[in-house]
């Protein structure tokens, strides 16, 4: 498994996504950022998070689920601020 992620790595994703995420996050207002996990965590230094919300948890895999995930309600959460914002909310 951990060769995989390895392999998976530095095949030019990290720079795509870090790319993406600085263009919503500079072009956009009012998104949600769900950053579940450490790694995806450290993709939050990119977003401004004075115009978009940022929830952050444990992964929600059967190793760290417990560790956090679990009631974080982050999709009522989501729903919550898209409402604040006048946006409309998503139909999970």
């Amino acid at each position: 498994m951990l060769i995989q992620q390895v392999l998976i790595r530095k095949k030019g994703w990290e720079e795509f996504t870090d790319e993406v995420i600085r263009i919503l996050s500079t072009e956009k207002e009012h998104l949600v950022f769900i950053l579940w996990g450490a790694y995806a965590q450290k993709k939050g230094s990119i977003i401004d998070r004075s115009r978009h919300l940022v929830l952050e948890s444990a992964h929600p895999s059967p190793f760290s689920a417990e560790r956090g995930f679990f009631g974080n309600n982050h999709f009522s959460k989501t729903n919550e601020y898209l409402r604040k914002m006048g946006k409309q909310e998503i139909d999970w």
